[in-house]
């Protein structure tokens, strides 16, 4: 089992910057990837960003070159730093990891952008 703790959400005003993380615990050998979804009301949920094993990264369109997806492996954490945030933007936010056929999920944390 992993488990996955977000924290970091809250309200913030649009053009403003929030950091997520995401601590991983548990069995997080062989975590191949971890990611940030978000889902906001009435909405499915999306891929925000990725980041594999070895560091290769991928966005969703929307928040390229707003967002920022790293990992500290010594912490076992992801982070997403965003910046320019939009009122599009609020939604929740759920990290991810990959291990093996087997996908796990966070709590989520709220991100909420006034205008």
């Amino acid at each position: 089992q992993v488990q996955l703790v977000e924290s970091g959400g809250g309200l913030v005003q649009a053009g403003g910057s929030l950091r997520l993380s995401c601590a991983a615990s548990g069995s997080i050998a062989s975590i191949n990837a971890m990611g940030w979804y978000r889902q906001a009301p009435g909405k499915q949920r999306e891929v925000v960003a990725t980041i594999t094993s070895d560091g290769s990264t991928n966005y969703a369109n929307s928040v390229k070159g707003r967002f920022t997806i790293s990992r500290d492996n010594a912490k076992n954490t992801v982070y997403l730093q965003m910046n320019s945030l939009k009122p599009e933007d609020t939604a929740v936010y759920y990290c991810n990891a990959l291990r093996g056929n087997r996908v796990y999920w966070g709590q989520g944390t709220l991100v909420t952008v006034s205008s």
